[in-house]
């Protein structure tokens, strides 16, 4: 076990500061590999992840265009990165400073790794106001 633990006040979730959480995904968003620490912060097992889609973390907070940019930053320039909210199996949530890569297999095949690290106070902070404005207008 990592040293992951709920914030006593709210739902929040936090990992070690010198974690990373790492994920592979297909070219539809199915996850090939997830290691133990998104198992972990996640609140799923490895047999629960593998095979389902990865916005099986997406927290509701989260507005549409954060993902469309993502997206958009991913087929311009093969990366992506920001600050993301994510949603726990028990409902909690935890933030993560997330680079989502395009990598081509050597068979041609496309996948998307997503390398994740504690974001500062200061970056969800003003995350949370700016999504929450965004969020807003849809």
């Amino acid at each position: 076990m990592s040293n992951i633990y709920k914030d006593a006040k709210s739902d929040e979730w936090f990992f070690p500061n010198d974690a990373y959480i790492l994920s592979e995904t297909d070219e539809k968003g199915m996850i090939l590999y997830a290691n133990d620490i998104f198992c972990e912060i996640a609140g799923y097992t490895r047999e629960e992840l593998m095979g389902e889609a990865h916005n099986i973390v997406r927290h509701p907070d989260m507005p549409r265009i954060a993902f469309k940019g993502l997206w958009d930053d991913i087929q311009s320039k093969g990366f992506w990165t920001g600050i993301v909210k994510n949603l726990r199996k028990d409902r909690g949530s935890y933030w993560v400073y997330a680079t989502v890569m395009r990598r081509l297999r050597s068979d041609g095949t496309v996948t998307y790794l997503s390398v994740r690290t504690q974001p500062s106070r200061a970056d969800v902070n003003a995350c949370t106001s700016l999504y929450a404005d965004l969020k807003a207008q849809e």
